[in-house]
């Protein structure tokens, strides 16, 4: 097909099953008008939390309801946004619902000023009168620790009514992806053409073994970036200054200590993480990309290059039904419960992998407490597309396991540990291959797999950790945050990595335009704490004690929002405030490039 269908014209079985949630945009409009129905249900508890412990988790429970059915209402008008963003109607849901989320804030924005105007003391004894408090303990916990930074209740609602507006950046980066960036088709090798999207681009031609189509593809790629550069950078420094500002406003002393908090970490974990893993890994991928370049006799390496298949001729094709054959092999491992979750998303249409014009680049797993998770991606039909969809049912999993063992309220677990079920799948994945083949090119081959994950959450995003960093501190200290700026800034972070080993174009030095990371406050570096997490214990389930790691495993998964993200590792086992724990698995990164480098 020489263009990307409609959504209209693919096929049904190839996307997700959405009627789970509303069997027709008239029932969700129906549900999202009901919403407002519910909002005096809470609303009637303001000024009457200090009346006593019934009166708080009564409001606590209107809440949470409320919440639990706005949640599929909010999840329904996200995933037509993602599977055609280009649809008017679609965009319209979005905007409602985007209105109504404002609209429910607003409405519970009394809820955190009053529990922290309550005297001290007040929160510890309710718990203790009100056993129907308990499944709330944790949520209490966190507002009380936001004691310090919170503002007064007018201010905060007015804040909360203004949730639209404050969402509006990542709305906007969005909406210019899906809806208005346009690419110029290319010639392969071979002279045909070949369109070029931003999820064709990169789920498939970044990685392409042809190196005409691949670089054809990147210079297309960059010069349709450059074209909303200045856009866009106005939307990034946007995003930055309202974080910059925001930080100010409820005391904290910076932007990253604001999102630090909000992820319970430490700040000395943060800067491990940044400074271990990039100092420490660099020396690894280096001479990984090194191999590239004479394995394959390129003249230079390019940014597009460095994901640049080191075995061009074997790159096995793989049906999702092949594909959902080996995840379910691989995941046996960890018991019935987890691998029937698994079974059941990769057979009932929990998945979206059609491609189509609109559809959201990249691949995600959506959330839905009272359905099952939703995933997204784009099936490039090669053993790549069999990892990633690993990644993300390792996401379902976790989120199949929390709802069913946790109460709503109890289900959001911090950013810095979402990554590790994912990527643990991934594990999973390699180690089950591997078990079964004594083939050395398909070893090596799957050994470069697990090589491009770390890739992409040691070095890709964690230089867009460092990216934020760096224009974090020239925001505070009032430098405006423009096109030229991140460009410039993104250049240098690529130069010092790679000391010259690759050519830092100005495709290279876009590379912040392809991330909606940064709109998600200090996002990128927690791939590196999941895979970090993930990688000690995979190689703990190899050990002797395998099958009490494995049911440990899942009892964390099933814990959810329930502790702190460092109190979760360490539940796992796996304790990350210790740096050497972070150094063993740069460590084990080194020892799979010195095994590839081997069988090369």
């Amino acid at each position: 097909m020489s263009r990307r269908p409609l959504r209209s014209e693919v096929l049904k079985e190839e996307t997700w099953r959405l009627e789970d949630l509303f069997e027709s945009d008239d029932q969700w409009a129906a549900a999202l008008k009901a919403l407002d129905a519910g909002i005096p249900a809470v609303a009637q508890y303001m000024g009457r939390l200090k009346d006593g412990p019934r009166q708080m988790v009564e409001c606590f429970e209107a809440a949470e309801n409320l919440m639990r059915k706005a949640a599929p209402v909010g999840l329904y008008a996200h995933l037509r946004l993602a599977e055609d963003g280009t649809n008017p109607a679609n965009q319209a849901m979005a905007g409602r619902v985007a209105a109504m989320y404002a609209k429910i804030g607003a409405a519970l924005s009394f809820l955190q000023p009053e529990v922290l105007s309550l005297p001290d003391g007040t929160v510890e004894r309710y718990l203790e009168e009100e056993p129907r408090l308990q499944p709330f303990k944790r949520r209490l916990e966190l507002v009380l620790a936001d004691k310090p930074y919170v503002l007064t209740f007018e201010t905060e609602a007015a804040l909360a009514m203004l949730g639209e507006v404050m969402n509006a950046p990542q709305m906007l980066y969005e909406r210019a992806k899906s809806s208005d960036m346009k690419f110029e088709a290319v010639s392969d090798g071979e002279g045909r053409t070949v369109p070029v999207s931003f999820a064709t681009y990169e789920v498939m031609l970044e990685k392409s073994p042809d190196t005409v189509l691949r670089r054809n593809a990147y210079a297309s790629f960059a010069n349709g970036l450059s074209q909303y550069q200045n856009v866009l950078g106005g939307t990034f420094g946007t995003e930055i200054k309202k974080n910059v500002a925001m930080a100010r406003i409820r005391g904290f002393d910076s932007a990253t200590e604001m999102f630090l908090h909000r992820q319970e970490v430490p700040g000395e974990v943060y800067e491990n993480l940044l400074d271990i893993i990039q100092g420490e890994c660099a020396q690894h991928m280096q001479r990984y990309v090194k191999l590239r370049k004479s394995v394959l006799g390129l003249d230079k390496i390019l940014y597009c290059d460095i994901e640049a298949p080191l075995d061009p001729e074997f790159d096995p094709e793989v049906t999702y039904e092949e594909g959902a054959k080996l995840i379910i092999e691989a995941v046996q491992v960890m018991g019935d419960e987890y691998t029937e979750i698994v079974r059941e998303a990769l057979e009932d249409r929990w998945i979206d992998r059609v491609d189509n014009v609109g559809k959201s680049t990249g691949a995600f797993c959506a959330p839905a407490y009272d359905t099952h998770p939703y995933i997204l991606t784009t099936w490039g039909g090669h053993l790549r597309s069999v990892f990633t969809l690993a990644h993300e049912l390792g996401h379902a999993v976790h989120s199949a396991l929390t709802a069913r063992n946790q109460r709503l309220v109890n289900t959001r677990v911090s950013r810095v540990f979402v990554e590790a079920p994912s990527t643990f799948n991934e594990m999973l994945l390699a180690r089950s291959i591997l078990s079964k083949t004594d083939d050395e090119r398909m070893r090596r081959y799957v050994l470069m797999q697990l090589l491009a994950t770390y890739y992409h959450d040691f070095v890709r995003h964690m230089l867009e950790a460092e990216l934020l960093r760096q224009i974090y501190a020239l925001a505070e200290e009032g430098q405006p945050i423009t096109a030229s700026v991140l460009s410039d800034q993104q250049g240098k972070i690529l130069e010092r990595y790679w000391e010259g080993m690759i050519e830092v174009d100005e495709g290279a030095r876009l590379t912040w335009m392809r991330q909606p990371h940064y709109y998600m406050g200090l996002y990128p570096y927690t791939y590196s704490a999941g895979l970090t997490c993930s990688t000690a214990v995979a190689q703990a389930l190899g050990g002797a004690e395998g099958d009490e790691v494995a049911l440990g495993w899942i009892e964390v998964l099933k814990a959810g929002g329930t502790k702190k993200p460092m109190d979760l590792m360490r539940m796992a086992g796996v304790d990350f405030e210790d740096a050497g724990t972070i150094r063993g698995v740069v460590d084990h990164v080194g020892r799979i490039v010195d095994e590839v480098e081997s069988l090369f």
